[in-house]
């Protein structure tokens, strides 16, 4: 009987660690999304602010071919 309760304690102490480990581990992963997602809309901005330097760069092209 005692190395039944020996057993269950073992067995929830190591489901505890477990489940610790793989919490600690998505809280991990969420931060790396994070960091991901953040870089994600720094590119889009830096891109659509190259998009709109080329559209200022045709007018500027465009100005100076009519002058």
């Amino acid at each position: 009987m005692q190395e039944g309760i020996i057993q269950i304690v073992v067995y929830l102490f190591s489901a505890a660690m477990t489940i610790g480990t793989v919490l600690w581990r998505i809280k991990e992963l969420e931060k790396r999304v994070d960091k991901h997602n953040n870089l994600i809309e720094r590119i889009v901005a830096v891109e659509q602010n190259i998009k709109s330097s080329w559209y200022q760069i045709d007018e500027i092209k465009e100005i100076l071919r009519k002058e």
